[in-house]
Formats: structure tokens, sequence, C-alpha cells
């Protein structure tokens, strides 16, 4: 598997310049404002989402200023959405290091979400990007109702395959889904073009999504166990709709009863993954994953080969044979 150096190798000047593009766009002349973005900053993740952007503008013509726009409008909003998740989830950690409400607690990691939510929107009005603002807006408002799907169905255990697609689709899939997009139509690729991309974006997110819920079941955690995080969150994934909807009656009811009641007994929720890795729950979700992965590759097939489209298709495998 290429290592992401390698993958960001036709971008890396590009990606260098958006680092301090983002860093420049979080600014802010309160002090505070300015301690907790440089705090966010020095512990970014892989910007798989930016990375995305730049080679979808590659593949279609060029990076411009309006490639620069499109990645930071889509870190600004999902920066945002995710200080706003740390708040709801109570989480006080991220990547490792402590959550902006485990240091300046909710009210202000609240203000802050609304304060990069608010310079994405400035940004995308002061540079006249109406067309990539739309994009972001209606991944970010797939987003809400994708949680709140999940949130409604949780209650009374009732996600089935189909909706369990939906909920992905808008949580994870809508933001990656608008990275390709927003990357396509800033190299100006026509609509026809954008709309390959968009769904090229989709289908990788879904297979990301079902590669993190694999996790879930499969990773060992420090007790050399997988973490069960899932079961204990009452989240019903790929591998547990699948198993649940090819068990007995009886053994239903057993495993409702595990995540209604349960779900905080180490002992049964690893009884639970362990009937799932026997049932065949890992190999449907895997098998589905594939699936997904192969449909983003048939998209790229239609275009011309370049170094941008290489890169593309080795994120593509990055994304779903990493292993965290």
């Amino acid at each position: 598997m290429s290592s992401l150096k390698s993958i960001k190798e036709p971008i890396k000047d590009e990606i260098k310049e958006f680092e301090k593009y983002f860093r420049n766009s979080m600014r802010s002349k309160v002090p505070l404002l300015d301690i907790i973005t440089n705090y966010i900053i020095r512990r970014k993740g892989k910007q798989i989402r930016p990375v995305f952007v730049f080679l979808s503008a590659k593949l279609h013509g060029g990076i411009t200023q309006s490639t620069f726009n499109a990645a930071t409008l889509v870190e600004l909003m999902h920066t945002a959405t995710l200080v706003h998740d740390d708040v709801v989830d109570e989480s006080y950690l991220r990547r490792g290091f402590f959550s902006i409400n485990a240091l300046w607690k909710n009210k202000i990691s609240v203000l802050v979400g609304d304060y990069l939510l608010s310079k994405g929107l400035l940004l995308a009005v002061d540079k006249e990007e109406y067309q990539i603002l739309k994009i972001v807006s209606v991944a970010v408002k797939q987003l809400a109702e994708g949680e709140l799907l999940q949130l409604e169905k949780a209650r009374n255990l009732n996600t089935d395959e189909e909706v369990y697609f939906e909920i992905i689709r808008k949580k994870t899939a809508a933001l990656l889904a608008a990275c390709t997009a927003a990357g396509a139509k800033s190299a100006k690729a026509d609509d026809e073009t954008v709309e390959k991309m968009r769904l090229f974006g989709e289908y990788i997110g879904i297979a990301f999504q079902i590669k993190d819920d694999l996790f879930d079941y499969q990773s060992v955690n420090d007790t050399g166990k997988p973490s069960g995080n899932d079961i204990q969150e009452k989240k019903m994934t790929l591998p547990l709709i699948y198993t649940l909807n090819h068990a007995s009656k009886g053994k239903k009811r057993e495993i409702k009863r595990i995540i209604s009641r349960h779900h905080k007994n180490n002992k049964k929720v690893h009884e639970l993954i362990d009937f799932v890795n026997k049932n065949g729950g890992i190999q449907y979700a895997e098998q589905r994953m594939i699936e997904y992965r192969d449909k983003s590759l048939e998209i790229l097939d239609e275009f011309a080969d370049n170094e941008a489209k290489a890169s593309l298709i080795e994120l593509v495998k990055f994304t779903i044979d990493r292993k965290k």
C-alpha cells in the first residue's frame, strides 16, 4: 500500500501552501480564539479531505485559487462540526489529544464551532465562491440529518440495512463527496463531471465508513480485544445489522437485549462481537466495502490517466486498507 506521503507527491507544494492559507483563514483579533485555533492547527490529522479536493482539481484541469478556497471552506466546516460533536458526545479526546471542550469547557467550544462555521461562510461570500458554498453547505446539512436519523433509529434498535446506508451516506460520505465535487468545480469542470466526482467521493466515503465500523470488531485495544465502542454506544453498524437479520428469533431477542440493557457489560459485548465474527457479519461488511471501492474506481476509469488520477486510485486503496 502506498504511503500518504507518496499519494500527496503530485500536490505536495500546494498542500504546504494550503496549510498557511488555512491558518490565516482562522485568524482572529480575540486572543483566546487565536490560542484555540492554533491548538486546533497543531493537532491536525492526515488532511485527507483537502487532499481529495486538490487531487480532484488536478485531475480535471488544474489547481486554481478557487481550489484553495474550496479546501479551506471544507476544512473550516468540517472542523466546526468536530468541535460541536465533541460537546454533544461529551468526548474529551480527539486523535489522542484533549478536545476543545476538555480544555475550555462546552460554552467556549460551541462558540468556537460557530466562529469556524461563520469564517467558512464569509470566506465563500468574500471570494464569491457561491457554487462551491452550495456544494459544501448541502453536505453539512446532510451530516446533521444523518446524525439525527442515527439517534432516532438507535432508540428502538430498528436500523435496517437501507437505513444504515442512508445514515452513513449523509454522516460520512456527503463531506467526502463535497470534497471531490468542489475540487472538480474549482478546476472549472462541467456539471456532468462534477456530478461524477461527487458520486466518486460518495462511494469512497461509504467504503471508508464501513472500514471504520469493522475496526470495532477486529482491531484490538490495550486488553488485546476489539474495542466494542459502537455496541457500547448502541450504534447499529453493518456487521451487526447483517448478523441480526440472519439470526433466529430467540437470538435476535438476546442480541437486542445485550445492546439495550447490557451494552456497558464488557463480557456480554465481547460475546456479541464473537457471535458477529462467527456468523458472517464481518465477511459481509467487507464484501460491501469492496463493492463501493470498486464502484468509485470505475468512475475514475472514465478519466484520462495522469499523476493525480494515479494518486486518487492509491488514496482510495489507502482509505480502506488503513490499519486505524
